[in-house]
């Protein structure tokens, strides 16, 4: 595949392509056709030959070369591969785009101090588990690094000390950067205003920028309740304080924040179905143990 996009890559050859896909045609006449000498065209059509993309047979005194579909027709499928996988609905490249269109509009919004004041934003979430586990998730250091940050990225640094009072620090890069080449992605730093065990968490956290200055402030809310067999998890973000340069910080926020808690779902979901095949596991072999000693 490769051999054969760099001999498509020229554009004199890409015309020898074109030519012969209209029927085979000798050398003198590609030539002729391309606008070009007779042993630069031979010589194009070897590295043709080669890629495995035309043919040739020898009539008389003349050579003559035919075009093969099958390696284009390949590479028709393989680019259509690619442009399917990164245009899948609910993909990485529509999320990008989400964000590149409200990042203009943050921008364009950001004119002074204190622009997005009062703006909230909120989530809710039905995760498949009861309140106390997910409670660990949301304070538990060890736990918080598996889901909170956004698809991608990966959590870096991290301190969460829940209780009143208690640090909060949260840093992430790229997952495909784990040597730290990258510029890091994010950097909050805040403190934790109220704990309710399987209740209620409130913290503070403010995005960095690269001067040092918080961008913003973000007042987090979490509430948990009981549902059913799991959990249903509130979520509420009220922003003061901010600044002309935190348009980029806000415009990520609903996705951003909307993925991190998809992950905790799925995070959540994976432990349930482990446990669920664990004690499915262990009713097995305790039905086999009473069945020996029958």
């Amino acid at each position: 595949m490769e051999e054969l996009l760099g001999a498509l890559a020229d554009p004199a050859r890409w015309r020898l392509v074109a030519l012969l896909a209209e029927r085979p045609r000798p050398v003198g006449v590609l030539a002729e056709l391309a606008g070009a000498r007779q042993p630069q065209t031979t010589k194009h059509l070897q590295t043709l030959e080669r890629a495995g993309v035309v043919t040739s047979q020898r009539t008389g005194q003349r050579r003559v070369y035919a075009l093969r579909p099958g390696p284009l027709r390949d590479l028709a499928a393989a680019l259509g591969r690619l442009a399917d996988d990164a245009d899948r609905p609910g993909g990485a490249l529509e999320t990008f785009h989400r964000y590149g269109a409200g990042l203009g509009a943050e921008r364009l919004a950001a004119r002074e101090a204190g622009w997005a004041d009062g703006r909230t934003f909120a989530f809710a979430r039905s995760l498949p588990r009861p309140p106390g586990l997910v409670w660990r998730h949301l304070t538990e250091p060890s736990l918080l690094a598996g889901w909170w940050a956004p698809q991608d990225l990966r959590v870096s640094a991290l301190v969460f000390e829940a209780r009143p009072g208690g640090r909060v620090v949260l840093e992430y890069r790229d997952a495909e950067d784990p040597g730290g080449s990258d510029a890091v992605a994010g950097r909050a730093e805040g403190v934790v205003d109220e704990v309710r065990p399987g209740e209620r968490l409130r913290y503070r956290s403010s995005p960095v920028l690269p001067n040092g200055e918080p961008a913003f402030t973000a007042h987090v809310d979490l509430g948990l309740r009981s549902d059913g067999a799991g959990t249903g998890l509130d979520a509420r973000l009220r922003i003061t304080g901010s600044t002309v340069e935190s348009a980029d910080f806000v415009a990520g926020i609903e996705i951003g924040f909307g993925q991190s808690l998809d992950k905790l779902a799925a995070v959540l979901a994976a432990a349930s179905k482990h446990d669920t095949e664990h004690d499915t596991e262990h009713d097995t072999e305790h039905d086999d143990d009473t069945r020996s000693t029958r």
